[in-house]
């Protein structure tokens, strides 16, 4: 921790850099990811303060939509979409991601009933969508993607994304980030494929 108490101390010595950031945001991109540690979406992207709008969830999950109970997660969304007019909206999985990894290998997740319950949000069974996947594997790599797309699936149905795809205000990018290469990849509705940027 004290490195992390170190940098906050001189992070502030250059207010500079950060005056024009009080006259507000205007981010062209709102990056939907995990919250791991690992992923870091200014460090992927190079997005300096104010470029990018992010919502990280365990496991990158986009909750459903509805009307009785707003979540965080929908208001981050709608506010992104209709109050900041973002272009676009990433979501990207990643390698080596535990909560998918859980969801694959079935794990029993009762001690951790939050947990538990919030992967139930998952639009999809990763596990279902990519039967000769294997289970094993640490990177989770097929059932990550697939599960990307599970949740750019997800996203169509609030209110305020389909109106804005409809009239050809937003896209939608599904990206798998591998932590342990650095490597990005897109998916490419032409190929049905992750493919590198």
């Amino acid at each position: 921790m004290q490195p992390l108490i170190d940098n906050a101390r001189t992070f502030g010595r250059r207010p500079e850099e950060f005056a024009k950031l009080a006259d507000g945001q205007s981010p062209q991109v709102l990056f939907i990811t995990c919250s791991d540690s690992r992923v870091v979406p200014a460090l992927i992207t190079g997005a300096r303060p104010g470029e990018l709008f992010e919502l990280r969830t365990a496991g990158n999950i986009v909750p459903p939509y509805t009307t009785g109970r707003p979540t965080g997660e929908a208001a981050t969304i709608e506010y992104a979409v209709e109050v900041l007019g973002v272009q676009d909206v990433v979501v990207c999985g990643h390698s080596h991601c535990g909560a998918v990894g859980a969801l694959v290998r079935g794990d029993d997740l009762d001690a951790v009933p939050a947990v538990r319950d919030w992967l139930a949000h998952a639009a999809t069974d990763p596990a279902a969508e990519d039967p000769a996947g294997d289970p094993a594997d640490p990177t989770v790599a097929r059932a990550v993607q697939n599960h990307v797309l599970a949740q750019l699936l997800r996203l169509r149905s609030y209110p305020c994304v389909e109106k804005r795809l409809a009239d050809g205000r937003l896209r939608l990018r599904g990206w798998y980030y591998e932590v342990h290469t650095g490597a990005v990849r897109e998916h490419r509705a032409d190929t049905d494929a992750f493919e590198a940027l």
